[in-house]
């Protein structure tokens, strides 16, 4: 069994228990400061009430809600909330992995009562942050992030063997993590529009209609999944972020800046771990296009955020000069070794005494007391 945290409008949650004045008000968390030339980077729920949602320029925002709460998203405070709650998961001794920057997985095969495990964890996180999560329980990881939507927010649902039919039955296939729009047009014109019809078509359909996409989806509806853990030999073969928008976005400055938080969150782990990377992965999920996946291998491994930030924008850069709309993204940095040797150019050696005292800082006061001023200005990128 796999148990998965969805937290509830994450950023938004975060500056209302930080503002209790924002508290049960329509807030929307922006990209940048200048409330009227922004993106939507976060909506409350009470925002997502009028139909404000991620992704949307504030312009339309603020015609939707004219009355919406502002504040400029700081991402400083979003990695450390997320990196506190991992290390509190951590203290139930079972398998544990980030899905997101919002979202862990927990493998809970041994557990003996599992809803009473996600109901501690759900009044743990609320007591110690001021923030609600959605807790969902199923046989893999699919279905296990399904289920923490179904009683969205601040809810617990179990998908099991008893209920599985009747759940899928009434869930439409665009609830599908991975599901866009294009591949639900094409499940659609197919017939299918619920996630029980999906389940009833066996492999070779999926296969000839959604290739290895629909194999995956496959595997996700029927197999009961092995905890996939992030440490095989003690020392992790990959280390990576990713983050699902709410809706589909297409601005550059909004896709950017969340490229540049997740590589900076995948380079923190590598140092914290002693490592570095030479391959860096990138994986864009579009709507228009579907899944947009590459990685290059360069000749000097980092971990640095920012050239990991770097690299993973000249990967982008295949995908051709028109950014098609991103629905989710992710970070990966892959060829994992050792950070044995010392830098010996100057401005090399300057650069890595400035991260390690940056570390030393965040170490002694909190994650990202202080943090790259680039991030602040990829959410201005525009």
């Amino acid at each position: 069994m796999i148990l998965h945290i969805d937290m509830d409008a994450f950023f938004a949650s975060i500056e209302q228990a930080i503002n209790p004045r924002l508290k049960g008000k329509p807030l929307i968390v922006g990209s940048r400061a200048d409330k009227m030339h922004t993106v939507v980077c976060a909506a409350s729920y009470e925002a997502k009430a009028f139909g404000i949602g991620s992704g949307m320029s504030s312009t339309d925002a603020f015609k939707l809600c004219p009355q919406a709460q502002f504040i400029a998203a700081d991402q400083s405070k979003y990695i450390w909330t997320s990196e506190q709650i991992h290390e509190m998961l951590k203290s139930y001794g079972l398998r544990l992995s980030y899905a997101s920057i919002d979202e862990f997985r927990m493998d809970i095969a041994d557990h003996t009562n599992p809803r009473d495990l996600a109901e501690d964890i759900r009044q743990r996180i609320y007591s110690g942050f001021n923030i609600t999560a959605s807790i969902g329980i199923a046989k893999n990881c699919l279905l296990a992030k399904l289920a923490s939507k179904l009683n969205k927010p601040n809810g617990v649902a179990i998908i099991d063997d008893s209920n599985l039919a009747d759940i899928l039955a009434k869930t439409t296939i665009d609830k599908l993590c991975g599901v866009g729009k294009s591949t639900n047009i094409l499940l659609r014109s197919l017939g299918l529009e619920t996630c029980f019809s999906l389940y009833l078509k066996n492999a070779q359909f999926m296969n000839r209609h959604l290739g290895k996409f629909g194999l995956n989806l496959y595997a996700g509806l029927h197999s009961n999944e092995n905890f996939q853990d992030e440490f095989l030999d003690g020392q992790p073969k990959s280390i990576g972020h990713s983050y699902t928008f709410p809706r589909a976005s297409k601005n550059p400055g909004f896709i950017k800046a969340w490229i540049r938080l997740l590589s900076e969150m995948v380079a923190t782990r590598l140092r914290q771990k002693s490592l570095e990377s030479c391959c860096v992965h990138l994986w864009l999920n579009s709507p228009e296009k579907g899944n947009l996946a590459a990685q290059k291998t360069f000749v000097q491994a980092t971990n640095d955020g920012y050239e990991v930030y770097l690299r993973a924008l000249k990967i982008m850069a295949k995908i051709g000069p028109q950014t098609p709309k991103i629905r989710a993204l992710g970070v990966t940095c892959q060829n994992l070794s050792k950070a044995d040797y010392p830098p010996l150019l100057i401005e090399e050696k300057r650069r890595g005494d400035l991260i390690q005292a940056m570390d030393c800082i965040n170490d002694r006061f909190g994650d990202n007391t202080v943090f790259p001023a680039v991030i602040t200005l990829s959410r201005k990128m525009q």
